[in-house]
């Protein structure tokens, strides 16, 4: 599988290496070249310093070809362009975009964007170890909270 990864903080550097271990081709972009290191001396994925809305870095990365392509930055609107860059202009067919704000994470879901609300998904887990009960699925957990949200949101 050919993956492109927005961002080399501690989740896109992760999955960077997890999935070039599993013999997966892995392009990782970044603004900050100091943040490749975070993928240790064995990385041999392709990395790219730029901005991952610039049409001209992703064609760089070759996201046209790619099967996936993930936004891991710390901005839910860089990551949440960027997707959307991948997805219309140059038609990959995965594309995810972890986001920090449930509310938007939520609003950009219903839209058909593939979200993961790193925050969601974290406060559930926590939750149900707190309650010592078992784990579910994560999709059980990409909306945690959010009904509350909704809630809260109508009494105002």
């Amino acid at each position: 599988m050919k993956v492109v990864i927005l961002g080399c903080g501690r989740v896109g550097s992760t999955i960077a290496t997890t999935m070039f271990c599993e013999g997966h081709d892995v392009t990782i972009i970044d603004q900050n070249p100091d943040s490749f290191r975070r993928l240790g001396p064995d990385f041999a994925g392709k990395t790219l310093v730029g901005n991952g809305i610039d049409e001209d870095i992703l064609r760089k990365a070759d996201v046209e070809h790619a099967d996936a392509f993930v936004a891991t930055t710390n901005g839910d609107n860089r990551n949440i362009m960027s997707v959307q860059v991948a997805k219309v202009r140059f038609k990959v067919p995965k594309v995810i975009a972890r986001i920090y704000d449930p509310i938007r994470a939520s609003a950009y879901a219903d839209l058909g964007i593939e979200t993961l609300c790193t925050t969601c998904v974290s406060s559930g887990l926590l939750h149900d170890k707190i309650l010592g009960v078992p784990f579910k699925d994560v999709e059980s957990y990409c909306r945690f909270g959010m009904a509350d949200k909704a809630m809260e949101a109508g009494h105002e």
